[in-house]
């Protein structure tokens, strides 16, 4: 089993990275703030201005430590690795099924349906939790709406089909996922997903921790040799990583959605740590970006049993198990792939 290593998350503008030995170096100016042996890392994540050496990024390669850039308020730039690994046989068979639209569909029935399982139990949940909560009607309708979904997804072999129950199905879910909302309601709400950019708070949570999770899922994809540019269910398109986005559907529930609902109803996050640009866009600032990623490291050192291994693990290696079970699936393995479903 692949060890859970730390991701070094650099946030500081001005910094820059070097290679020291075998550690990585952060420096601001002029001066060595923190130094890390790259054997403790999985992956290091850049925001905004923040420089790199040419030997870090040999050693990042060497040491097959994905080194990602974004934005500053976290918008995907750029990735950089080392040699690409796993069997060319393996990947030759993942560009056979994306081409094969049926095998396509089958492949993407089984994730959607581990998207909508994971998002009913989510309000499922908040509903054991807080019987009398406001909304309570409208979320028991949207479960009921959910489960009518996954009977139809069953019976549904088209790819357009599949997407569009999914579309129907995701709408579903956000129209009820304000009410999971408890606190500061005035100024955390969710009225509709929007992205590019995100136009209130919720949303800004949302698309950031979404842009973390598939980050490690594709690191995931390419650690058992898959193309994370090659999907299924999201079909090609240049810069796009559809394989990365396919899984996160079915992990995006439980990893990525409870994280923002217990931030904003732990109050750890804050009103006041938001700005909405000029364009409408709304941005954290650095204190609450910093907050997102310590809760998220914090998250993934949690251990939950897997439903298909019924193997202890870290929730930090979900993206991996998922990776090399898709793999093993791809080269005859196994009859089916199985989704992540949380019980």
């Amino acid at each position: 089993m692949r060890q859970l290593l730390n991701t070094l998350f650099v946030t500081t503008q001005g910094a820059y990275l070097a290679k020291t030995g075998d550690m990585v170096e952060v420096v601001y100016e002029q001066q060595t703030k923190l130094r890390v042996p790259i054997h403790t890392l999985g992956s290091i994540v850049c925001f905004g201005n923040v420089g790199c050496s040419p030997f870090l990024l040999g050693l990042c390669g060497e040491r097959n430590v994905h080194l990602s850039f974004l934005t500053e308020h976290g918008h995907f730039l750029a990735r950089i690795h080392g040699p690409v690994s796993g069997n060319v046989l393996l990947r030759k068979e993942q560009y056979r099924r994306s081409d094969d639209l049926t095998a396509s569909a089958g492949i993407a029935r089984s994730i959607v349906l581990a998207k909508l399982a994971n998002s009913r139990v989510v309000l499922q949940r908040s509903l054991r939790d807080r019987p009398q909560m406001e909304g309570q009607e409208a979320i028991e309708k949207a479960i009921s709406d959910l489960g009518h979904n996954m009977e139809d997804l069953k019976q549904s072999d088209n790819l357009d089909s599949i997407r569009g129950i999914e579309g129907i199905a995701a709408n579903t879910y956000f129209s009820v996922f304000d009410c999971l909302i408890t606190i500061h309601k005035e100024h955390f709400y969710l009225r509709e997903r929007n992205r590019r950019p995100p136009l209130d708070n919720v949303n800004s949570l949302l698309s950031f921790v979404y842009t973390l999770l598939v980050h490690d899922i594709e690191a995931a994809l390419e650690g058992v040799g898959l193309d994370p540019a090659v999907g299924f269910l999201h079909r090609d398109r240049p810069g796009r990583p559809s394989l990365a986005l396919d899984l996160m559907e079915e992990m995006r529930a439980y990893l990525a959605d409870r994280l923002v609902l217990s931030l904003i109803n732990r109050q750890q996050v804050s009103p006041g740590g938001f700005r909405k640009t000029e364009s409408g866009a709304v941005q954290m600032d650095e204190q609450t970006r910093k907050t997102v990623l310590v809760a998220w490291q914090k998250r993934k050192q949690e251990e939950i049993v897997h439903p298909f291994l019924q193997e202890k693990i870290p929730i930090g290696l979900l993206s991996h198990v998922q990776a090399m079970l898709l793999a093993r699936f791809l080269r005859g393995e196994l009859d089916g792939y199985p989704p992540f479903l949380w019980r």
